[in-house]
């Protein structure tokens, strides 16, 4: 089986493709005159299948249940923190914070199903992500949801924030879409952090822990609370 690249990446991996395929070819024109270009032409493959890797999109199975809150992100869970009701989900909840690293499948997935609210993107600096400065500095573009459960609307939000490294974030979700959970929705080139948002009241209990790694759609961070009788 080959490898599945993201639509997000075209622009890079088929530039890496074109760039490296013609410098491998005026290498190899080259040989004659200097003996050292194989170990240039090594080294270009090497980058150029990097590249490749990093633009990875694999295939991803959702956990069945609709009482489930999964991973927008690959990485490893760096910090579990309380809201209260001046966050941007205008209540009292909880904000799990995902690391990702430029080994990692950079393409992100929608943690729960429901209809964008709202998309906003925010200039700002590009500090490294493990700094605690970072989230309210740094470019983000943070996505606000309408989960349903028990017949009731619920905001939930997950954040994109650009880092040291990642420059560029996308975020391919427009106001009154309908989403599923582990949907694609965008990516963060070259390392990044993802922040999802839960209201108390929605969450039922985070059964993830700090230090622990995750699969964008596919691990579960917390699980919905029950509907509430009327």
């Amino acid at each position: 089986m080959g490898i599945h690249l993201t639509k997000y990446g075209r622009r890079e991996w088929a530039s890496a493709s074109i760039v490296s395929g013609s410098a491998i070819i005026v290498l190899a024109i080259l040989s004659a005159s200097w003996p050292g270009w194989l170990l240039v032409a090594a080294v270009v493959a090497c980058l150029w299948a990097w590249v490749i890797w990093f633009f990875r999109d694999p295939d991803r199975t959702c956990p069945q249940g609709e009482d489930l809150i999964v991973s927008p992100a690959d990485g490893r869970v760096t910090d579990v923190t309380k809201l209260g009701p001046d966050s941007i989900l205008g209540c009292d909840g909880v904000q799990i914070g995902i690391f990702m690293n430029i080994f990692n499948v950079h393409v992100n997935r929608c943690p729960c199903s429901g209809t964008v609210e709202k998309v906003e993107h925010r200039s700002g600096t590009f500090l490294d992500v493990r700094n605690p400065l970072a989230s309210q500095r740094n470019e983000a573009s943070t996505v606000t949801l309408r989960h349903q459960a028990g017949g009731k609307d619920f905001p939930v939000a997950f954040r994109q924030i650009a880092g040291l490294v990642a420059r560029r974030i996308v975020t391919d979700l427009r106001p009154g879409q309908a989403i599923g959970r582990a949907e694609r929705i965008g990516m963060v080139k070259f390392g990044s952090r993802l922040e999802v948002m839960i209201p108390d009241e929605l969450v039922g209990e985070v059964v993830v822990a700090i230090g622990q790694k995750v699969l964008a759609g596919q691990t579960v961070l917390a699980r919905i609370l029950p509907p509430r009788s009327a």
